[in-house]
């Protein structure tokens, strides 16, 4: 069981498009998926997390957000490997497209699988 960390842009509805999907995925039974934003709209102590506990970021890049690339720069100085996933049609930065592994999905099923499957390869038990 790995600990997974989901960073993301705000200005989507990440509670619909990106929480509830990967909660009601088989990768929420296999790993422990951090959602920072799930209960509090607070700053998550992810620099530490990185540090200490992390296993792997992935990023949700559809919508531009500063946040996640520095959280994704924290995460490459630690060692933790990066899956960066964005919608189908959606522009991709290619500053966080160099971080790690890139997923373009076309629906929510789509994330799903194809993020499953990256999960996979990256986890090691």
């Amino acid at each position: 069981m790995a600990k997974i960390y989901v960073a993301h842009s705000k200005k989507f509805d990440f509670k619909e498009e990106l929480y509830k999907p990967l909660r009601e995925s088989e990768l929420n039974n296999e790993h422990e998926i951090i959602l920072p934003h799930e209960k509090s709209d607070g700053l998550y102590s992810s620099k530490d997390f990185f540090r200490n506990e992390c296993g792997l970021l992935v990023v949700e890049a559809s919508y531009p957000t500063i946040g996640a690339g520095i959280e994704a720069g924290w995460a490459d100085a630690y060692d933790v490997p990066i899956i960066v996933m964005y919608k189908e049609g959606m522009k991709l930065s290619s500053s966080i497209a160099s971080m790690g592994e890139v997923i373009e999905y076309n629906s929510l099923d789509d994330m799903i699988a194809k993020l499953s499957e990256s999960v996979a390869d990256e986890v090691k038990f």
